[in-house]
């Protein structure tokens, strides 16, 4: 089933605690977590994910753009956060971060850059609960989708496959009612939305339309597979 996970970042910030309530019925509530260093953007921080988690029933999802995620990531579990996401480019120990977070209680993800391979990771797999491949470069909300990411969702999708692993597969960057189709066709099943969401004049709805679209896509390909098998 897909997932609709949309992003904190597109939200009025001054309503926070309104703008979560107004997407109940999402999986998660994706909150991008950013330091100035990793990437050129300063935003939310522990304090806020604290905030989020007394203000909603929507489990947390962080998504980690920052330097030194092994000293940083456990807390953001201990904050409560549902699912904590590092990226492969800023990890050291990235085995040992994966289970830290686990420890805590949070599901632990590895986000890759869009032009970060998946396949030197390959034997890390069993120690996540969820790959993000990014689809824009991470540090900026609204920038335009990266069709160039395709073939490494689909190589990420069978490298899953091939391992029988019960990994989710995450997307974020540009995904929209005219993107998402395409990244389920690819394998993707959880899906990052900002502006899709939250520029719509019912959110709640939005995330309903863009969960039906994957679904739909996924089930096709699905059914192509299962035709040229």
């Amino acid at each position: 089933m897909a997932q609709i996970n949309p992003s904190i970042l597109s939200a009025d910030f001054a309503r926070l605690a309104e703008e979560a309530q107004a997407v109940e019925g999402a999986d998660w509530l994706h909150i991008d977590v950013m330091d100035n260093h990793f990437v050129p953007n300063l935003t939310l921080g522990l304090p806020v994910v604290e905030s989020l988690r007394k203000a909603t029933d929507t489990p947390l999802d962080c998504h980690l753009m920052i330097e030194d995620p092994d000293r940083w990531a456990p807390a953001y579990a201990e904050a409560g956060a549902g699912s904590v996401t590092f990226h492969a480019e800023a990890a050291t120990a990235p085995i040992r971060l994966a289970r830290e977070i686990r420890a805590q209680g949070a599901r632990a993800s590895m986000a890759l850059r869009p032009a970060t391979p998946i396949e030197p990771f390959e034997d890390l797999l069993p120690e996540l609960d969820m790959i993000l491949v990014m689809t824009v470069e991470p540090g900026f909300g609204g920038q335009a989708f990266l069709d160039v990411t395709l073939p490494k969702i689909r190589r990420t999708r069978e490298l899953i496959a091939r391992h029988g692993l019960p990994l989710w597969l995450q997307v974020d960057g540009g995904v929209s009612a005219a993107t998402i189709e395409r990244c389920a066709e690819a394998g993707a099943d959880v899906f990052v939305a900002g502006s899709a969401v939250y520029g719509a004049e019912d959110p709640a709805a939005a995330v309903r339309g863009l969960r039906e679209q994957a679904e739909r896509a996924a089930a096709a390909a699905r059914g192509e597979a299962g035709t040229a098998g």
